[in-house]
């Protein structure tokens, strides 16, 4: 089942795989066409098309038929349709055109609802709202195209019969959407298995009135025996675009840390490593954040492998777990909202084998990185290919960590962080090989990361 930016991602997928719109959209219109000259052979059909690709979407099934048996009924004035696909379509059109206008489908004795799709929310209004209210009293069959007109408010179309494409849409049932038939407009599978420049428009753009703290609040629980890890997995957060970013370090290592950037806040712990004594602390601190990155540079004493295992049996924040983390919590279920970010080595100290077998045994979704970064939550599994050979030095893997958990502060689901986090690590990997080459290193990664969001985001 899609949700409406499942199909924007997979739509743009599919462009950025050489599939356009616009033959996506000629697909869909057959699909429609097709159904409409099977079931409804002699009938006299109208389209009422609204202004944006669901409008152009019955634009393209009326081309398909006898124009002196089909009207296409306007929502909006041809100069507010939204879309070049949509506008290519109209232009097209051999049949009557015309406005709405209250009355008009009780003319016909088929009306084909194309108002509104997939990606408008709230109730409709005007003479959408006008035209949604006439389905419910016309006594005509009526077909709608991918979903029914203001599915999941109090005013919408229930059709007789809806023809949706790809995947059934989120929030639909026969009782609501009446038959439902799924077809298949040519998104190659790629589009959906493969991470892609689609999956960008799942970036949490901050709101034009948005401040400080609102798109994300991380909390870095790391180093001991090292310092660059987190500090390399801070940084990459920030660039990533997280609001605040606080690094809980040992004493012995704070003050490296902090050097490294002025914008990075740093807590310091006791002693030369993580231990169980400050983990009621850092749960107690854990509340006034939205995610948690816990691993990078914390070493594998015992002490601390005790203190991680302690803090994510008892954290009720999203938490991503890397590096010495991930030797931590080897035969755990994780409770929360999780994402493990192994090498193919930690991988095997997890169990190995199937990604989504261990991904069903931890709780957890598992980006095991590699050449192909596999991503699973034991039921979905999408694989990123971005990245060159490159990014095999120390570091990558805390660049990585650090972009995931930023995007989850930003409130990504884990799965969906994951998937991007890859993305865009990967992205920035390439940018910065065509001016490192071989000899990039990780903070050249991060420093990358604006140029992929700056790109993607446009």
């Amino acid at each position: 089942m899609l949700t409406a930016l499942d199909s924007r991602v997979s739509d743009a997928n599919a462009e950025a795989l050489g599939v356009s719109v616009r033959d996506l959209m000629g697909n869909a219109g057959r699909s429609v066409s097709d159904l409409l000259g099977s079931r409804y052979p002699d009938s006299r059909i109208i389209f009422v098309c609204g202004s944006g690709n669901n409008g152009g979407d019955g634009f393209a099934a009326a081309l398909g038929m006898d124009p002196s048996r089909v009207e296409v009924a306007l929502l909006c004035e041809p100069s507010r349709i939204h879309s070049d696909e949509s506008r290519f379509y109209y232009s097209l059109l051999e049949c009557p055109i015309t406005r709405y206008t209250a009355g008009i489908i009780s003319e016909f004795d088929v009306v084909v609802d194309c108002a509104l799709g997939t990606g408008v929310s709230g109730r409709a209004r005007g003479d959408y709202a006008a035209f949604i209210e006439e389905t419910r009293t016309c006594g005509r069959p009526v077909v709608s195209v991918d979903v029914p007109s203001g599915l999941g408010t109090d005013l919408a179309v229930h059709p007789d019969v809806t023809v949706t494409f790809m995947d059934l849409k989120e929030g639909m049932d026969p009782s609501n959407s009446g038959e439902i038939i799924v077809t298949d407009i040519g998104i190659p599978y790629e589009a959906y298995r493969l991470v892609g420049p689609g999956d960008m428009l799942r970036y949490p753009v901050p709101g034009a009135s948005s401040h400080k703290g609102q798109n994300g609040r991380l909390m870095v629980i790391a180093g001991g025996p090292y310092f660059g890890a987190p500090a390399m997995a801070c940084l990459s957060a920030l660039r990533t675009g997280t609001d605040i970013v606080r690094l809980f370090s040992p004493e012995s290592v704070h003050l490296q840390a902090s050097l490294s950037t002025p914008v990075l806040m740093v807590t310091d712990l006791p002693g030369d490593r993580l231990t169980p004594d400050s983990v009621d602390m850092l749960l107690g601190e854990s509340q006034s954040y939205d995610a948690v990155l816990i691993g990078p540079g914390l070493g594998t004493s015992e002490d601390t492998m005790e203190a991680v295992r302690a803090f994510v049996t008892r954290c009720d924040r999203p938490v991503v777990i890397d590096a010495d983390g991930i030797t931590a919590v080897r035969g755990m279920r994780l409770s929360t909202e999780t994402v493990l970010t192994p090498h193919r080595g930690e991988f095997q100290g997890l169990g190995g084998g199937n990604p989504e077998d261990i991904a069903r045994m931890t709780g957890s979704v598992i980006l095991l990185k590699g050449a192909d970064d596999i991503v699973t939550d034991g039921s979905r599994t999408r694989t990123n290919r971005t990245g060159t050979p490159a990014m095999t030095g120390a570091g990558t893997g805390d660049v990585l960590a650090g972009c995931v958990a930023g995007l989850m502060a930003k409130g990504m689901t884990a799965f969906d962080a994951a998937c991007l986090g890859a993305y865009i690590c990967g992205k920035a990997g390439e940018i910065a090989f065509s001016e490192r080459s071989y000899g990039l290193i990780a903070t050249d990664v991060i420093d990358s990361i604006p140029a992929v969001l700056r790109d993607g985001l446009r």
